[in-house]
């Protein structure tokens, strides 16, 4: 048997690793147009709210979970017939002075005379669990309130469908939450968000969170 040429063996070894580069291409793309889709359709489903305390000092950090309360409990009245992301941030949109005016209201009732900064916008959250729900990290839009010189750590939450209010310790949201949730989402999306106990969905999870960090990470450099 003729021992096979160096040029066939060395033509056939690039022809090998250019197929390898290929499927890489095509998993990486794949993988890349699920992540943004699903991210897509996740995001635009919820509202959340990003409090940012004046700095880590016990009385700040304190002082930023009570602004919390008094905010969450005026939008959950004002909001209360909202049926999607849409309605929530309009109604949140109509009421930005009351917000601003709860905020400063609490911070004086509480001693203090921190400023305020208020807005709605795009911002980039962590992986955040609520009960039996994980909303993986990306872009969300929030209603975002510093206080202060806002230099403390942040709290995340989701006001629409409102999450806020979840016992964690429980582990468990309620189902008119997840009827909301489940109704802007499509089957892939909600069964992604809801159950971390499928090793194929936590590897589907894990690399959604893979490309966000990263796009996140990037756009701050």
């Amino acid at each position: 048997m003729k021992p096979v040429p160096y040029n066939i063996c060395k033509r056939n070894v690039k022809y090998a690793i250019l197929l390898l580069i290929l499927l890489f291409l095509y998993v990486f793309v794949s993988a890349f147009s699920y992540v943004n889709a699903v991210s897509k359709d996740i995001s635009e489903s919820v509202f959340r709210l990003h409090v940012i305390a004046n700095s880590d000092e016990k009385e700040d950090q304190e002082l930023k979970l009570k602004v919390r309360d008094a905010v969450l409990l005026f939008m959950n009245d004002i909001a209360k017939d909202a049926t999607n992301k849409e309605e929530a941030i309009q109604i949140a949109n109509a009421h930005m002075d009351e917000f601003k005016q709860i905020a400063l209201d609490t911070i004086h009732e509480n001693g203090y005379d921190y400023s305020v900064t208020i807005k709605i916008g795009n911002f980039s959250f962590p992986t955040k669990t609520y009960g039996d729900i994980s909303l993986p990290s990306g872009y969300y839009d929030a209603l975002r309130i510093e206080i202060g010189e806002a230099k403390g750590k942040n709290w995340w939450c989701v006001m629409f469908p409102p999450l806020c209010f979840v016992d964690v310790s429980s582990g468990i949201v309620p189902e008119e939450s997840k009827e909301t949730i489940k109704n802007d989402l499509g089957q892939e999306e909600f069964t992604l968000i809801s159950n971390q106990d499928d090793s194929g969905i936590h590897f589907k999870f894990k690399l959604i969170e893979l490309f966000q960090n990263v796009k996140i990470t990037t756009a701050k450099n």
